[in-house]
């Protein structure tokens, strides 16, 4: 590895220290010679003083990923280990998720200070996901540091092919492993890293399916865009009196239904759009007194936000019909690119479009094993919002 005194130089068209660790390739000079994806380098500002030490990629938008402001430090395979080891640290000794789970987040990206870096655990699986060339290049610092601390673990690692080709890097497609049987608050839950979406399940929610089903407890139960049932099986495991769950799916209903067989609960899993669904329950009369709805991510596409709040905006407004007065809803959204006070906007807009009182109770996000920086708002991208409707 290179010492910091032979790195290149990157120099910004500013006098101002960024805000952000990412960096525009707007905001910088171009290097007179080419430098590789991922190549480490030092940052100046628009007077020469140092501003920083990261990741140098001239192909891609965001062209600097910077990971410490310390001149003294070395970005190298032991910077990597200490940050891991910080990471780890945080989950197993502050928020003592051994005794919850098996299942968490080991890296959370910028909010471990690894620009970059995805790791989720699944039991004795570690996923790995890339999403920078300059992270890609220590992968075999990264692997080393992750079996220094979860010895015999199985390895799995990927990079999605739009990151690939925006950040320069060739991550090469691997088997998926055998999927797992992971444990939360005392259920069990089928997981199958590395098969698509159908991974069945998804740590960042964990909190908040135990909150729901605390206040669920004898009540009907829908949950919508289900996936593989989570907040449903915790809800009757908790005493909600019925519990259905609604998925477009079929694949992922059948590990739905696994998931309260193993938990030896009653769920009814439909498969079915759930606008379909909704309106016909509107016109049977049902109602449910606790509802959760959980879309996936509606879009990746800055110019598509509109679209996606307006899509929010609609099937938020129709759950509403099938919730009676006092009834509770819980509505999510992943998709970062929606802030949370549009989202907040969008329910103000669907409560006026309904005629009806919506008392927000809580706003929550992932769980603490996905840690925000505050310089980096936008890696909170779910928004968990708990109201009772009247």
């Amino acid at each position: 590895m290179n010492t910091p005194a032979e790195l290149p130089v990157i120099r910004l068209k500013t006098d101002r220290t960024p805000g952000h660790p990412w960096v525009w390739s707007a905001q910088v000079h171009k290097p007179e010679s080419r430098l590789p994806p991922g190549s480490v380098v030092d940052v100046a500002d628009a007077k020469n003083r140092f501003v920083g030490r990261g990741f140098w990629n001239g192909h891609a938008r965001i062209a600097l990923r910077l990971l410490t402001a310390d001149a003294s430090e070395a970005i190298d395979a032991a910077w990597i280990a200490a940050r891991i080891d910080r990471a780890v640290a945080l989950r197993r000794e502050l928020l003592q998720l051994d005794t919850i789970t098996d299942a968490w987040r080991v890296v959370h990206s910028e909010g471990d200070g690894l620009s970059g870096l995805i790791v989720d655990r699944y039991d004795d699986i570690l996923v790995i996901e890339y999403f920078a060339a300059g992270m890609w290049k220590f992968r075999e610092a990264i692997h080393a540091a992750l079996l220094s601390q979860f010895p015999g673990a199985r390895l799995y690692w990927f990079a999605e092919s739009h990151v690939q080709k925006q950040e320069s890097f060739d991550c090469r497609a691997m088997d998926a492993p055998t999927p797992v049987e992971v444990h939360e608050h005392g259920l069990r839950f089928h997981a199958a890293p590395g098969y698509g979406h159908k991974t069945g399940f998804f740590a960042d929610q964990r909190e908040n399916r135990r909150r729901f089903a605390e206040w669920s407890r004898g009540r009907r139960v829908l949950d919508l865009c289900c996936n593989a049932g989570g907040f449903a099986v915790h809800a009757i495991a908790a005493g909600a009196r019925e519990a259905v769950g609604v998925d477009m799916d079929a694949g992922i209903l059948d590990i739905a239904r696994a998931n309260a067989a193993a938990n030896n609960v009653a769920v009814r899993f439909e498969q079915a759009d759930i606008f379909d669904w909704l309106r016909q329950a509107v016109a049977r009369g049902e109602r449910y007194d606790a509802v959760i709805l959980d879309p996936a991510k509606l879009t990746r596409d800055r110019t598509k936000v509109f679209d996606a709040l307006k899509k929010y905006f609609a099937m938020n407004r129709l759950a509403l019909d099938v919730i009676p007065p006092g009834g509770l809803l819980l509505t999510c959204s992943c998709t970062g690119l929606v802030s949370e006070a549009d989202f907040l906007e969008m329910l103000r807009r669907v409560a006026l479009n309904a005629g009806r009182e919506i008392q927000i109770l809580e706003v929550r996000g992932a769980g603490a094993d996905h840690p925000v920086r505050a310089d980096v708002p936008e890696s909170r991208y779910l928004k968990a919002v708990f109201c009772r409707v009247d």
